[in-house]
């Protein structure tokens, strides 16, 4: 077992209407204007942004509005908002959406409390010392960024995206209500509870120390999500599936599956991922889909006694020798992938790499990981054009 930091800030307000009690939350924040931040058109057309700004009216609090947040959300557009929040003097941001609009939220908070350009802090040449503070309503249960102290932004020069972690970016509160995830299209949920599937196993396929109480939270999270996606899939409508997802999504990246693991997890996928969405602009669930078989099928030897317990304890798998019982355990996720049309390799994502991308991307990865990714085994450039190989075939 390694020593471990378990830090959760965020107040969570979870379940029907809770929408509502937005301006009561902002007013405890003691804030006089509100940057409301979002995405596309969907949370006019659903009537939530209207909610709302009415919620905010009630309790006399102004506010401005920054919409046009898109999948793996843009640096652009923070410039954009840390200029408008300097400009109307803003001291709050309201992030209505998924992790996309919570990413880009935590960007402009980044980039109003320090000095400097923001994207500094995404290419780790410096840390920031503050970030203004955040509130969130969730609209898409999927990357956990609501309670987590990560935020992810794309660069369209060079094609790059790059995280940022530290525990300033938390928000203050989440409204999570489940009903506001039922408008979203089938391959979003299903992107969705990919994304929160391998948040977990990101922290699960370790070397070293492990606590077994959290190797029990992860394998019954994973399990649940498991059952609600097929629940889903069938039944896009039912509540009570999407609240074991939305609440699944929060206790996926808030560390909790994490405490006592070696270094917090692997996040090689989530690495190898980043290069190609911000490559090919790609779902980043369906991303991750695609490439962790191949990872799973390259490492698993180094962490057999992991995908062992995995395939046993999550997939249910008995009957055959360590070796032969963790390789089923990696066909029957991806099984289970394809059972929520997730893709399993690139191909089915739709990209047919060159073997020249293939070391552009590896390159990449190689850089943005300071030369080396990973617990379940320690991954080098050369590992990185292997996997991608694989993703490929």
């Amino acid at each position: 077992m390694f020593n471990f930091t378990y830090f959760t800030p965020t107040k969570v307000v979870f379940g029907k209407e809770t929408e509502k009690q937005i301006g009561a939350l902002v007013a405890e924040q003691k804030c006089k204007k509100v940057l409301i931040h979002y995405g596309s058109g969907s949370v006019q057309k659903s009537g939530l942004l209207d909610r709302i700004k009415k919620s905010l009216d009630e309790m006399h609090i102004s506010y401005i509005e920054l919409g046009g947040v898109v999948p793996n959300p843009r640096l652009s557009l923070v410039y954009k908002g840390i200029d408008l929040v300097k400009k109307e003097n803003v001291d709050f941001i309201l992030a209505v959406g998924g992790g996309s609009v919570i990413d880009s939220a935590k960007a402009i908070g980044y980039g109003v409390a320090n000095e400097g350009d923001v994207w500094d802090f995404y290419e780790h040449t410096r840390l920031p010392e503050a970030c203004m503070p955040i509130g969130v309503v969730v609209t898409i249960a999927a990357a956990g960024s609501e309670m987590s102290n990560s935020t992810v932004i794309t660069k369209e020069e060079g094609q790059v995206k790059r995280g940022c972690n530290t525990d300033f970016c938390r928000p203050k509160f989440a409204i999570m209500n489940p009903e506001l995830t039922m408008t979203l299209p089938d391959y979003q949920t299903a992107c969705g509870c990919t994304d929160i599937l391998m948040h977990t196993m990101e922290r699960y396929f370790t070397n070293g120390g492990n606590m077994e109480i959290t190797d029990g939270i992860a394998e019954a999270l994973m399990r649940t999500v498991m059952i609600n996606a097929r629940i889903l899939r069938d039944e896009p409508q039912n509540y009570d599936a999407r609240a074991e997802i939305m609440w699944a999504g929060s206790l996926s990246h808030n560390g909790l599956t994490g405490c006592g693991n070696d270094r917090g997890g692997d996040w090689s996928s989530h690495a190898l991922e980043h290069e190609l969405s911000g490559m090919f602009d790609v779902a980043h669930g369906a991303g991750l889909a695609a490439i962790w078989g191949s990872w799973a099928r390259y490492v698993y030897k180094d962490c057999l006694p992991r995908f062992h317990k995995f395939a046993v304890n999550v997939m249910g798998i008995a009957d055959g020798n360590p070796e032969e019982i963790a390789l089923r355990g990696i066909q029957a996720m991806e099984k289970f992938f394809r059972k929520i049309k997730m893709p399993t390799n690139l191909k089915e994502l739709g990209i047919s790499l060159s073997e020249e991308q293939i070391k552009t991307l590896a390159h990449k990865c190689s850089l943005a990981t300071g030369g080396k990714r990973g617990s379940a085994k320690v991954l080098y450039e050369a590992d990185m054009f292997e996997i991608y190989k694989m993703a490929n075939q």
